[in-house]
Formats: structure tokens, C-alpha cells, sequence
């Protein structure tokens, strides 16, 4: 079974929990507020518009369905699907769930898949792949009626389930299991003041700045820093 998912948390550093979490299963969803009694940062609240005040008389995420129904499905049988599942999987695995089964991650398999994109965050996909166009009708299926929010678990983890679709368009169930663990090498820098520029001609004009990226800098990707170090290899 595939089981799509996407959380938000109280911010991003390694001491902060999560906060809300949505679940697409086969034709059910499960969206869920948790409280793991740890204040939830302005900034990150900004982002998902979860406020502290919201999640006060919230169960905590070993209470919630969510944990409930991820522990019985917590096997070889199952794969979970999710964008950036990195940052997903680290944060189960500091609540207490360790998975077990497969994961596709989408953000890798994208950026194999379809290079061209060049930005690959799931909000800029949703427009350059169109997926917005598919959206109301999925939520239909599924029977959410909420609306639909940037950042929101549920409405991130619909888009990621279009995206998922778009995907298999390219590649098999099986090859994108494989493609999630296989490493990206980049063309373009995805973000600071080279941002659309190619690596291997900043490797060549600038190899300091591409140098102190890749031996300083803390919040680069795996593919990122694969890519810097292939093109300063030659």
C-alpha cells in the first residue's frame, strides 16, 4: 500500500516536534494537530499558520490516529511517499517511529526524472507542472472538504499525491524506489547569489565560494553537495 504523507513541526532545528500531519491512503485521508509540548516558533508558524493556542487541548503524536495507523502498517508491504522524505523520516524517527517499509521520495525522483523544472520545491511544481488543475477533483475523491493551503500537512500531501501521478508518467512504482536513494547531479545552483547559474562554470570562475559551500555550509542537500563535488573534481 501506498501511503502518502506530510507533516509540519514547531520549527526546523533538531530539538523542535511535530506539529500537524496528513495521511492519503488508498481512498481515506487522516489529518491530525498534535501537541508534543513544544512551543511552536513564530517563524514557523508564519509558514503553516498553527498557532500555540490551536494545538493546547491536542493529543500527543503516539495518541493520534495517524501514529496509530502508521505502527500497524509499519512494514516491508508498505511504502511511504512524500516529498523531501528525509526531513519526514527524521522527525518519526525522533517521535518514536522508526519506518520500516519502502520510501519514495519525490523531490529526488523529480529531479531525475525532470530535470528541466530547475526548482523543485513542491509549491513551485504544483504550478510548473500544473498540477493546481487536479486538485479539486482529487479532494473530491477523497472527500476533503477543506481548502486548500500552501504548507498546510493535508493540502501538501494532496499536491504530493498529484505529483506522484505526474511521475509515474516517467517511471515505474519500483524505479522511483530506487531513483529515492540515488544521487542528483545538479546542472544549476538552486538558491544564494549564483542562484540559476551552472556549477561547473562557478566551480571554474569562482572555486572559493563553491569550495566554502561545500566544506561550510550546513543546510545543503546530499545532491547539492554531490553535484559541487563533481564538478571541482573535473
Amino acid at each position: 500500500m501506498l501511503i502518502f504523507l506530510d507533516l509540519e513541526t514547531t520549527g526546523l532545528e533538531n530539538l523542535d516536534k511535530i506539529v500537524s500531519i496528513a495521511i492519503l491512503y488508498e481512498n481515506s485521508y487522516l489529518y491530525e494537530l498534535v501537541n508534543e509540548k513544544k512551543k511552536i516558533s513564530a517563524v514557523a508558524s508564519s509558514v503553516h499558520h498553527i498557532t500555540n493556542e490551536m494545538i493546547e487541548d491536542k493529543k500527543s503524536f503516539k495518541e493520534s490516529d495517524i501514529y496509530k495507523f502508521l505502527i500497524a502498517h509499519n512494514s516491508e508491504e508498505n511504502t511511504l511517499v512524500a516529498h523531501n522524505i528525509a526531513f519526514d523520516i527524521a522527525f518519526l524517527t525522533a517521535a518514536g517511529l522508526t519506518w520500516r517499509g519502502g520510501v519514495i521520495d519525490t523531490l529526488r525522483v523529480t529531479k531525475h526524472l525532470i530535470p528541466e523544472c530547475e526548482f523543485f520545491s513542491l509549491q513551485i511544481l504544483r504550478y510548473e507542472l500544473k498540477l493546481y488543475k487536479e486538485e479539486v477533483a482529487l479532494s473530491r475523491e477523497y472527500g476533503i472538504k477543506d481548502a486548500l493551503l500552501a504548507h498546510n500537512a493535508l493540502s501538501d500531501t494532496l499536491l504530493t499525491r498529484l505529483l506522484f501521478k505526474t511521475l509515474l508518467e516517467s517511471a515505474t512504482e519500483d524505479e522511483m524506489l530506487s531513483l529515492s536513494f540515488k544521487k542528483v547531479l545538479l546542472e544549476k545552483f538552486p538558491f544564494g547569489k549564483y542562484k540559476g547559474r551552472y556549477i561547473e562554470e562557478i566551480s571554474l570562475t569562482d572555486s572559493a565560494y563553491v569550495s566554502w559551500l561545500l566544506n561550510s555550509a550546513t543546510d545543503i542537500d546530499e545532491d547539492l553537495k554531490y553535484s559541487i563535488s563533481y564538478y571541482l573534481e573535473g
